[in-house]
């Protein structure tokens, strides 16, 4: 038996058991999907970037960005992600440009190298879709069904962050 059965709990404790392993579940899901950007690059041969900092090229894409940005768009936190940009420019991924308004703001976007990048993780996230579909391990319903669930989580945890403080 399971440590989250809900026999002989309230609906209230099953549900907590329920949200505890829904939790447990994003941080793996989070961890695995770096692991898979990870073993793709090792794959690929491409060894000087990575999991977090390739994702954060392809979430970047074709727009221009600053720090706070990504930090506001809610890809990144603090220091890590302007740690990753620094390196990033330094690697030759990214070109970073002072905005002219605010001088202490820096402007970066990808280089054609790191296009590249960001086009290794485009084709992997389309093999996996393709996979998940072909597999029958989500259709077009169950996708739409769990990122809806999963916004509203979202949207409750932002508006806890926002009103309780």
């Amino acid at each position: 038996m399971s440590i989250h059965s809900n026999m002989g709990q309230g609906p209230e404790q099953g549900f907590m058991a329920g949200y505890l392993e829904a939790l447990a579940l994003v941080e793996r899901l989070h961890r695995l999907l770096l692991d898979v950007i990870k073993d793709e690059f090792e794959r690929v041969g491409v060894l000087d970037i990575n999991a977090v900092q390739a994702l954060l090229l392809f979430n970047i894409g074709e727009n221009e960005v600053t720090a706070g940005e990504l930090k506001s768009r809610g890809y990144y936190q603090g220091s890590n992600v302007s740690y990753n940009l620094k390196k990033l420019v330094e690697m030759g991924y990214m070109h970073h440009q002072r905005c002219e308004i605010d001088r202490r703001s820096v402007r970066v976007r990808l280089t054609p190298k790191g296009r590249n990048v960001r086009d290794v993780v485009t084709k992997l996230f389309a093999r996996h879709a393709d996979g998940l579909i072909e597999k029958g391990v989500l259709s077009n319903e169950g996708i739409a069904d769990i990122t809806g669930s999963l916004r509203r989580v979202e949207r409750y945890w932002t508006d806890q962050i926002r009103y309780i403080y």
